[in-house]
């Protein structure tokens, strides 16, 4: 009944403290949560941008906005004056038959720009009224005519 009594480096227990190797400090970067975070933001931005385009230039009355560009052929010129007549280039044309002769007009023409012409006076509902019937007549790229000079958001205008 003796104890066996291990000297030396025979396989026995081990000493705490000593000789235990310390955890090292990871020296690199885990990219992983970064990648992900780039790709749902870069979704999210997708997603987002064609949100924010407008399809119709909008030039409100007496505005510092620049011109549109011009096309090769003449665009149409629409007017609401103020008394509520509808011209369609010079020829006034009676609100029931607007829709009618603008699509005669959309067959004869290549491009589908018309420039919409109201009067500062005239009702909201009105203009978008002629703007539903351009669309229905077969112009979808309206531009809202405007005269420069017009007071601007940060002050410097009028």
């Amino acid at each position: 009944m003796g104890a066996a009594i291990q000297q030396g480096g025979g396989g026995g227990g081990r000493r705490r403290g000593r000789g235990r190797r310390r955890a090292q400090p990871m020296s690199e970067i885990n990219v992983t949560p970064f990648v992900d975070v780039m790709l749902v933001l870069l979704i999210i931005f997708m997603v987002a941008a064609p949100l924010l385009t407008v399809g119709v230039p909008v030039e409100l009355p007496k505005s510092a906005a620049g011109a549109l560009p011009s096309d090769s052929e003449e665009p149409l010129t629409v007017t609401i004056t103020a008394e509520g007549r509808v011209e369609i280039q010079t020829t006034e044309v009676a609100r029931g038959e607007l829709v009618s002769k603008l699509r005669a007009v959309a067959a004869e023409r290549t491009g589908d720009r018309v420039f919409l012409r109201a009067d500062g006076s005239i009702p909201y509902s009105t203009v978008m009224q002629v703007m539903g019937a351009l669309n229905a007549g077969g112009f979808s790229n309206v531009g809202l005519v405007t005269d420069t000079g017009g007071p601007t958001l940060d002050g410097t205008g009028e």
